[in-house]
């Protein structure tokens, strides 16, 4: 049961272990580069008069001075890891800054950035943020200092939300069509990334990025990305117009040339990099960053290829190196001059290259997943560059990513082979180590010498076998903190904090988060909807049911398609057909714009409140037994407790 604000139970401060840990490390970083520094505020034209941006209900969806605190002081405080401390106050910066003559980003105002590229009458916008409150702020941020210019285009470098959520907000108010360029693929992937796994990706994120964690040095310092990531605005995707298909095509907008390269399987399923030959710029979209990315993301998602990812960027260095005096990203800062900006692409390529091949080679010499991840460390010409650090990506779990990508989840004993569901492993732990009070009392001897690993790892038997154990749940609580203090990786602080604050406090239930917005809905095809209702169907509730029910789904864009849906073997199957009455005879037919099938599987609401706009023929019970045995996904689901 969660706890109300009065009382809940506050995070504790670094013990001895933490302190020398945290002091440790500070002795083997670079700290007299100062650099980042200078490149992170270089160019910077103003910010926002209030620096909170708010939803049209008065809801604070992004509070750009959450973080004022990091800049306070350069030391790091004990609860902080210096690296982590550093790198939060580089992203401290916000507002508009100008890159070079014509060229202007928006950053921090939103976890990503927003990059406006000057045309002969009026500007390209890429990548128009997460939602569309902070999008029409930035977008307005620049009008502010660059006059009312009309926006000619859209650009989505990939297809991650942060990158497109707030676009509508860019179109709102033009009087002439604004082209929308996109990599192939574009549409689906955004879709299916949002809606698939989109309930567990979502609980997941807020442990990755930890927006529950209230914002201080005991608390949420950093996302990795940026120091903070928006929160509740309103989502939308304006569809592309143009799909970019292959490397070497190239767009002329406003008088601007693009030139894209194709980057699918990097960072995104579908993704690209925009060179700008006149201006020499390379917009490098996330394939290229100012820290490790991931190859696996903590919120879940299909492992990334890291040969794909550094083959990428080997070919950016040979297309587009020589003609390139400036590069930005779509997170993070600039970097200049051609001989500096080579070598910042290639000591990228090479991040990814050597987890890539260093990982297989250990895995070559019989190492499992784990021992790998203990012992892959980076050589010295990368570890001393504050780029290669993880603020986002690990080595550690990169390296694990490398192993599944290849290998899977199974490290080939056979004692792994069919383990145990937590709850019954835990019962078996705690009885062989003697209770769960025999097992406390040992971990809290392990905690006072600092071991908060072992900790972490044995009191989850113990909370898993007894729930109702509060001081189990409090201790682990108590080392997951100290673990996330010493974290350099903001994502892992995050992990850790998050799981400390729902052991002491519960789960918090804020209520229904929408996973997919009409747009959303309009981009995905009616075979994506379908798609998702087979995920969403219980087995166990249709095991005897043999039905066929002929659905017409009219599409605004595509016109009425018709499928035939057929619930055998506890699946729903499905199948396009030419026209009504085709295939086996249906034992109902329906028909619904796509927009309602989509309200019918996605609000949450009993059939027969969205029934309305369905008209069917036939056995309606067959259709009322199929939505009636559709799942609906609870959001806050528990992770550190059963």
């Amino acid at each position: 049961m969660a706890r109300t604000d009065d009382e809940r139970l506050e995070p504790k401060p670094a013990t001895e272990h933490t302190r020398a840990a945290n002091a440790a490390a500070r002795e083997t970083l670079p700290f007299g580069d100062r650099r980042d520094y200078h490149d992170a505020a270089r160019g910077f034209v103003g910010t926002l008069d209030d620096p909170i941006v708010r939803a049209a209900d008065g809801r604070v969806v992004y509070d750009a001075s959450s973080h004022d605190f990091v800049i306070e002081t350069d030391d790091a405080p004990d609860t902080v890891h210096p690296s982590l401390w550093r790198h939060a106050q580089v992203n401290a910066h916000h507002g508009l800054f100008e890159v070079q003559p014509g060229v202007y980003q928006v950053r921090g105002l939103d976890l990503a950035n927003v990059t406006f590229v000057e045309g002969d009458a009026g500007v390209i916008v890429i990548d128009p943020l997460t939602f569309t409150e902070t999008a029409a702020a930035a977008l307005a941020l620049y009008r502010a200092h660059r006059g009312d210019r009309v926006v000619k285009a859209i650009v989505y470098t990939h297809s991650h939300p942060d990158h497109y959520g707030g676009s509508r907000a860019i179109v709102e108010g033009q009087t002439e069509p604004v082209e929308v360029i996109a990599p192939s693929g574009f549409l689906y992937e955004a879709a299916a990334e949002t809606v698939y796994a989109g309930t567990a990706m979502t609980r997941r994120a807020l442990y990755m990025y930890g927006p529950l964690l209230r914002p201080g040095v005991r608390g949420h310092v950093n996302a990795g990305l940026a120091n903070a990531l928006s929160n509740g605005g309103y989502a939308t995707i304006v569809p592309p117009t143009d799909l970019i298909e292959r490397t070497g095509e190239t767009r002329t907008v406003d008088g601007v040339e693009m030139v894209f390269q194709m980057a699918p399987g990097t960072e995104a399923p579908a993704e690209f990099l925009i060179h700008f030959p006149a201006l020499r710029l390379l917009d490098a979209a996330e394939d290229v960053n100012h820290l490790m990315h991931n190859l696996y993301t903590l919120r879940g998602a299909q492992v990334r290829d890291a040969a794909t990812w550094w083959k990428t960027l080997d070919e950016t260095v040979r297309l587009f190196s020589a003609g390139t005096d400036t590069v930005v990203a779509q997170h993070g800062w600039p970097r200049w001059g051609r001989d500096d900006v080579r070598e910042y692409l290639e000591n990228q390529r090479d991040l990814y290259k050597f987890i890539h091949d260093e990982s297989l080679r250990l895995a070559n010499l019989g190492y499992t997943m784990t021992e790998i991840a203990e012992r892959i460390a980076l050589p010295e010409g990368l570890e001393r560059e504050w780029y290669s650090h993880g603020y986002y990506g690990s080595l550690n779990h990169n390296a694990k990513a490398v192993y599944q990508r290849y290998l899977g989840w199974y490290d080939s004993h056979p004692a792994h082979l069919h383990p145990l569901p937590p709850e019954q492993a835990g019962s078996r732990y705690v009885e062989f180590m003697g209770g769960a009070d025999a097992v406390v009392e040992k971990a809290q001897a392990a905690f006072d010498a600092g071991e908060y690993r072992w900790v972490a790892e044995v009191l989850t038997h113990v909370v898993f076998a007894d729930p109702g154990h509060r001081g189990a749940a409090l201790l682990q609580a108590d080392a997951l903190e100290q673990l996330g203090y010493q974290a350099e990786n903001a994502t892992w602080r995050n992990e850790y904090l998050m799981g400390a604050l729902e052991l002491r406090n519960g789960v918090t239930d804020l209520g229904r988060i929408e996973l997919a917005t009409p747009d959303v809905f309009a981009a995905m095809t009616p075979e994506m909807l379908l798609d998702f209702a087979g995920i969403k169907l219980d087995a166990v509730k249709v095991a005897g049911v043999s039905a066929v029910i002929e659905w017409t789904v009219t599409d605004d864009a595509a016109g009425p398609a018709v499928f035939l849906l057929e619930v055998r073997n506890g699946v729903l199957v499905y199948s396009r057909v030419t026209g009504p009455g085709e295939g086996p005879a249906a034992d109902a037919r329906a028909s619904s714009t796509k927009a309602v099938l989509a309200e019918a599987l996605f609000s949450g609401r009993p059939f027969d409140d969205v029934q309305g706009g369905i008209d069917i023929e036939g056995d309606l019970g067959v259709v009322r037994r199929l939505f009636g045995a559709f799942d609906e996904f609870p959001l806050w689901f528990p992770i550190v407790q059963p």
